[in-house]
Protein backbone atom coordinates (compact mmCIF):
# COMPACT_ATOMS: atom_id res chain seq x y z
CA UNK A 1 0.00 0.00 0.00
CA UNK A 2 1.56 3.01 -0.89
CA UNK A 3 0.27 6.99 -1.19
CA UNK A 4 0.73 9.70 -3.77
CA UNK A 5 0.11 13.75 -2.85
CA UNK A 6 -1.30 15.02 -6.44
CA UNK A 7 -3.65 18.05 -6.80
CA UNK A 8 -6.63 17.75 -9.19
CA UNK A 9 -6.21 19.70 -12.65
CA UNK A 10 -9.74 18.80 -14.06
CA UNK A 11 -11.06 22.41 -12.30
CA UNK A 12 -10.01 25.76 -10.62
CA UNK A 13 -10.63 24.41 -7.11
CA UNK A 14 -7.19 22.36 -7.34
CA UNK A 15 -8.35 19.70 -4.95
CA UNK A 16 -5.06 17.72 -3.10
CA UNK A 17 -5.74 14.70 -3.51
CA UNK A 18 -4.74 11.70 -1.69
CA UNK A 19 -4.33 7.97 -4.08
CA UNK A 20 -3.73 5.48 -2.14
CA UNK A 21 -2.90 2.06 -4.48
CA UNK A 22 -4.04 -0.92 -2.77
CA UNK A 23 -2.86 -4.70 -3.85
CA UNK A 24 -5.50 -7.25 -2.87
CA UNK A 25 -5.11 -10.22 -1.74
CA UNK A 26 -3.98 -12.44 -4.85
CA UNK A 27 -0.95 -10.36 -5.31
CA UNK A 28 -1.91 -9.29 -8.46
CA UNK A 29 -5.23 -6.76 -8.51
CA UNK A 30 -4.86 -3.02 -7.68
CA UNK A 31 -7.34 -0.96 -6.87
CA UNK A 32 -6.91 2.64 -6.30
CA UNK A 33 -8.85 4.96 -3.32
CA UNK A 34 -8.68 8.69 -3.72
CA UNK A 35 -9.25 10.94 -0.86
CA UNK A 36 -9.81 14.76 -1.20
CA UNK A 37 -11.60 15.24 -4.21
CA UNK A 38 -15.05 17.48 -4.15
CA UNK A 39 -16.37 15.99 -7.45
CA UNK A 40 -16.26 12.28 -9.39
CA UNK A 41 -14.18 14.18 -11.99
CA UNK A 42 -11.10 14.30 -8.98
CA UNK A 43 -11.68 10.88 -8.39
CA UNK A 44 -11.53 9.93 -12.25
CA UNK A 45 -8.41 12.23 -12.29
CA UNK A 46 -6.15 10.49 -9.55
CA UNK A 47 -6.63 7.06 -11.26
CA UNK A 48 -6.39 8.32 -14.34
CA UNK A 49 -2.78 9.75 -13.17
CA UNK A 50 -1.96 6.43 -11.52
CA UNK A 51 -2.49 4.33 -14.31
CA UNK A 52 -2.10 6.31 -17.83
CA UNK A 53 -1.84 10.03 -17.19
CA UNK A 54 -2.27 12.13 -20.18
CA UNK A 55 -1.86 15.91 -21.42
CA UNK A 56 -2.99 18.16 -23.74
CA UNK A 57 -0.40 19.38 -26.03
CA UNK A 58 0.02 23.11 -27.36
CA UNK A 59 2.57 24.65 -29.17
CA UNK A 60 3.64 26.27 -32.81
CA UNK A 61 4.68 25.10 -36.42
CA UNK A 62 6.75 27.35 -38.75
CA UNK A 63 4.21 28.49 -41.32
CA UNK A 64 5.69 29.92 -44.57
CA UNK A 65 3.76 33.00 -46.64
CA UNK A 66 1.83 34.45 -44.27
CA UNK A 67 2.35 37.97 -42.21
CA UNK A 68 3.57 35.23 -39.10
CA UNK A 69 6.21 33.28 -38.72
CA UNK A 70 4.75 30.58 -36.56
CA UNK A 71 1.34 29.23 -36.14
CA UNK A 72 -0.35 28.13 -33.08
CA UNK A 73 -1.35 24.23 -33.11
CA UNK A 74 -2.37 21.76 -30.13
CA UNK A 75 -3.38 18.03 -29.75
CA UNK A 76 -6.58 16.79 -30.73
CA UNK A 77 -7.15 14.72 -27.46
CA UNK A 78 -4.69 14.26 -24.96
CA UNK A 79 -1.62 12.11 -25.47
CA UNK A 80 0.55 10.01 -23.14
CA UNK A 81 2.69 11.79 -20.98
CA UNK A 82 5.74 9.63 -22.00
CA UNK A 83 5.00 10.61 -25.88
CA UNK A 84 5.12 13.99 -25.26
CA UNK A 85 8.77 15.06 -26.15
CA UNK A 86 8.54 12.95 -29.34
CA UNK A 87 5.32 14.69 -29.70
CA UNK A 88 7.61 18.83 -29.54
CA UNK A 89 10.32 17.11 -31.79
CA UNK A 90 7.74 16.41 -34.18
CA UNK A 91 6.27 19.14 -34.23
CA UNK A 92 9.05 21.59 -34.63
CA UNK A 93 10.60 19.94 -37.84
CA UNK A 94 6.77 20.75 -39.21
CA UNK A 95 6.80 23.25 -41.82
CA UNK A 96 3.47 24.34 -43.39
CA UNK A 97 2.73 26.94 -45.86
CA UNK A 98 -0.53 29.63 -45.56
CA UNK A 99 -3.25 29.60 -45.85
CA UNK A 100 -4.52 27.72 -42.65
CA UNK A 101 -8.11 27.14 -41.29
CA UNK A 102 -8.68 26.52 -37.21
CA UNK A 103 -8.86 23.05 -37.54
CA UNK A 104 -6.86 22.01 -40.26
CA UNK A 105 -5.01 18.83 -39.43
CA UNK A 106 -1.49 19.38 -39.75
CA UNK A 107 -0.10 16.00 -38.12
CA UNK A 108 -2.52 13.16 -38.75
CA UNK A 109 -2.36 10.23 -36.68
CA UNK A 110 0.41 11.07 -34.16
CA UNK A 111 2.46 8.34 -33.39
CA UNK A 112 -0.60 5.98 -34.35
CA UNK A 113 -2.26 6.99 -31.64
CA UNK A 114 -5.52 8.25 -33.49
CA UNK A 115 -4.31 11.80 -32.48
CA UNK A 116 -4.21 14.87 -34.77
CA UNK A 117 -1.93 17.80 -34.63
CA UNK A 118 -4.54 20.84 -35.60
CA UNK A 119 -4.38 23.89 -35.98
CA UNK A 120 -5.58 26.21 -33.42
CA UNK A 121 -5.88 29.71 -35.27
CA UNK A 122 -6.59 30.76 -39.31
CA UNK A 123 -4.10 32.49 -40.85
CA UNK A 124 -4.39 34.36 -44.40
CA UNK A 125 -1.56 34.07 -46.80
CA UNK A 126 0.79 37.23 -47.23
CA UNK A 127 -0.33 39.22 -50.50
CA UNK A 128 2.29 41.40 -51.65
CA UNK A 129 1.41 45.22 -50.63
CA UNK A 130 3.95 47.86 -52.86
CA UNK A 131 4.03 50.84 -51.17
CA UNK A 132 4.31 54.07 -53.10
CA UNK A 133 6.78 57.28 -52.01
CA UNK A 134 6.20 60.31 -53.42
CA UNK A 135 9.32 62.23 -53.79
Amino acid sequence: MSVTELICITCPIGCHLEVEKVINDDNETVSYIVRGNTCKRGEKYGIEEMTAPTRMVTSTVKVDGAHLSRIPVKTSKPIPKESIFECMKVINDVKIHAPVTCGDVIIENFLGLDINIIASRSMKKRTKVTETVNV
